[in-house]
């Protein structure tokens, strides 16, 4: 009998082991995944090292905010951070370290202190996109400016290259909490 009751532990360890795995993967492949920020061009929102988790399911359901900060796909190997600016239908064009979309003229708050740090010098180069962001693509620029590969260089994002919305910073722990 406690030959038969090893065996019935063993397979529910089994089988709990089986399940955590499958869990572990559908969560991991299709809800959410985690990013490590490599290189200075999201700075000071992210550094270099800093570890992020990515809500993948939060465009299934809706499209991207103009601020919010993605991951995509950039090249086949390589998968960036950046913050959306433009959206479908939007001129995208920076002039004297303002943003204008559709020649409004958009505020950056998130830049402020590093703009400041800057005192006389331009921040942001000038800029103009030359078209209107196409439908199902956005255009994503990164925090640190004069050091970032983003739309500037590379144009628009199509919508199938974003791997979801960055959600919470998990490492370091002493900047452990949600992103805005």
């Amino acid at each position: 009998m406690a030959e038969n009751s090893v065996k019935s532990e063993a397979w529910g360890w089994v089988k709990a082991i089986a399940i955590a795995l499958i869990i572990a993967f559908v969560v991991r492949t299709f809800i959410v995944t985690s990013f490590e920020v490599r290189g200075e061009s999201m700075v000071p929102t992210a550094e270099d090292g800093e570890r992020f988790i990515v809500n993948r399911l939060a465009y299934q359901f809706g499209e991207p905010d103009r601020f919010d900060l993605i991951v995509f796909h950039a090249t086949e190997e390589d998968s960036y951070i950046k913050r959306v600016i433009g959206l479908p239908g939007d001129t995208v064009r920076f002039e004297e370290d303002q943003l204008f979309i559709n020649d409004e003229q958009v505020d950056e708050p998130f830049l402020d202190d590093i703009q400041a740090s800057y005192s006389g010098q331009q921040y942001t180069n000038d800029f103009e996109y030359d078209e209107v962001v196409p439908e199902d693509h956005v255009f994503v620029v990164g925090d640190n400016r004069p050091n970032s590969h983003d739309s500037r260089v590379f144009g628009a994002v199509h919508e199938d290259e974003i791997i979801g919305r960055v959600g919470l910073r998990f490492w370091p722990l002493s900047e452990f909490g949600f992103m805005e």
